[in-house]
């Protein structure tokens, strides 16, 4: 194939890819706007890169650089506020001839203000490497429910507090819901993975964060409301 036949037909291929990946964007755009305005939530397309100071405590906001969130969405869920995004931010790494490269990561989040002093709680899917940091002795918080230790990943620097909020009927509504990486921090919960929501996605998200909320004991609410 000639030279020009060749960069001509990776020229077409990448602006069909291009066209395909903006049509795409759009269409998700307008799915989560429509599943905002379901909630009575507003949707604001457009970067922002105040979302990392806003949320200092959740390291996930606060990796690489060029971070903004977009297709915001907020407003209030069972009487608390909800900020519901997407989120980017970039890294870089450089191959042995010097030359640098950009790594674009995309994923999705939900906050949840819960109006009280929480302690950080971090509960995940057990991974493959969680379970050779067991073998090592960099132990998670074990609970009396083998499956729920076996399928997730607990850690906390008060492990009362771990077995506080994550009694035997969270553990229970837990395992039946979808995964996300969860944490509460400062006044803030979180739920969030590695990619991209679907719109149901936010909806479950948001689903798994009241639950955890909905849970919490009686006696540790007045406690906590004690402190704040």
């Amino acid at each position: 194939m000639e030279p020009f036949l060749f960069f001509a037909l990776a020229a077409a291929v990448i602006i069909v890819f291009a066209v395909l990946a903006h049509q795409q964007a759009k269409k998700r755009r307008m799915a989560l706007a429509a599943w905002a305005a379901s909630r009575g939530f507003s949707f604001d397309p457009t970067h922002d890169s105040q979302m990392d100071d806003r949320y200092p405590e959740f390291k996930c906001l606060r990796q690489g650089d060029n971070r903004y969130a977009y297709n915001v969405m907020a407003g209030n869920a069972g009487g608390r506020p909800v900020s519901a995004f997407d989120y980017h931010y970039a890294t870089h790494s450089t191959d042995s001839k010097g030359h640098r490269t950009t790594h674009n990561h995309h994923f999705s989040a939900v906050i949840v203000a819960t109006g009280l002093p929480l302690k950080p709680l971090a509960i995940r899917k057990e991974g493959f490497f969680d379970k050779i940091g067991e073998f090592l002795g960099f132990d998670d918080i074990d609970f009396e429910s083998t499956e729920f230790s076996r399928e997730f990943y607990v850690k906390s620097p008060d492990r009362r507090w771990a077995f506080d909020v994550i009694h035997q009927e969270t553990m229970e509504f837990l395992l039946a819901s979808p995964r996300f990486a969860l944490e509460l921090q400062g006044s803030d919960a979180i739920a969030y993975r590695d990619r991209t929501f679907k719109p149901e996605d936010f909806e479950a998200a948001l689903e798994v964060i009241a639950g955890v909320l909905d849970r919490l004991p009686e006696y540790l609410v007045k406690e906590l409301k004690g402190k704040d």
